[in-house]
């Protein structure tokens, strides 16, 4: 069980980054169910996402998953056209009887297939847990995907201004982004204490994220003079130089938003 730290809006930054490169796929969804894995002792997270994802696509349905029962029942309260409360974990049960403790998946004695989310988002959910075991788990949430389905994994801090996240389809990881509120910013590496459990330990001599992190602190500072015009602006010319050695995954819409992504393979892990 996490912590359970929920503050309203924490996790906008992602949020809005789903409904920006995700809506497509939701539109295209026959069913856009979203998962909320690991939503905390309040239910904001989910509620907030319901509502910035039906501004993309409005069917899409959320299911907010918690392992504590009693966080699911005080969130019951809150469940609304489209949005829902199941208790489970990576199982991700979508339906009541689904579950650990379940000897079918729903569906399974009268042949009907069993829903998938088109999205899987566990912000916050993997800090507890070793390294070692974040490829297992990544495994086991992709193997519920539906077909092109995505899993945003990450951490943030308490109120949202700093998040990194990992982006996974069901072949494996495809992403890196780093978001923060720029004027809150020192330099690029302060992202470093917001890593996933799959790279935070890996900030160290030798590594690519650690390279990656060193790289945009040199074009931050060589893009000082556009401090002037604003933290984006600087942001903007920070990335756009980073760009020339690192493969970016988007483009200036998204840095103005304070956001850079990264495939996965220039900063995956050596070992």
């Amino acid at each position: 069980m996490t912590r359970g730290t929920t503050h309203q809006n924490r996790l906008r930054r992602m949020d809005r980054w789903i409904a920006a490169t995700h809506g497509p796929a939701l539109r295209r969804a026959a069913d856009p169910v979203v998962v909320d894995l690991g939503y905390g002792a309040a239910p904001w997270t989910a509620v907030e996402l319901l509502r910035r994802l039906r501004a993309a696509e409005p069917r899409t349905e959320v299911v907010g998953i918690e392992i504590d029962p009693a966080r699911v029942a005080a969130a019951l309260p809150y469940e609304t056209d489209g949005l829902r409360f199941r208790h489970g974990g990576f199982e991700i049960p979508l339906d009541e009887n689904e579950g650990e403790g379940s000897r079918r998946a729903v569906g399974a004695a009268d042949g009907a297939v069993p829903r998938r989310p088109v999205l899987i988002r566990a912000a916050n959910v993997l800090r507890q847990y070793d390294e070692a075991e974040v490829a297992e788990v990544w495994a086991r949430l992709r193997a519920r995907l539906a077909p092109g389905g995505l899993l945003v994994e990450g951490t943030c801090d308490e109120i949202g201004r700093r998040h990194v996240w990992v982006a996974l389809g069901p072949e494996g990881p495809r992403t890196v982004t780093f978001a923060t509120r720029l004027g809150s910013l020192d330099r690029p590496s302060d992202l470093a204490e917001r890593l996933p459990k799959a790279l935070i330990h890996r900030n160290v001599p030798g590594e690519p994220v650690h390279a990656f992190l060193r790289d945009f602190d040199r074009a931050w500072a060589a893009a000082s003079p556009y401090a002037s015009l604003g933290a984006r602006q600087r942001w903007i010319a920070a990335v756009r130089e980073l760009s020339a050695d690192w493969p970016l995954a988007d483009d200036p819409r998204r840095w103005r938003q304070g956001e850079v992504t990264v495939e996965w393979t220039a900063l995956a892990p050596r070992s």
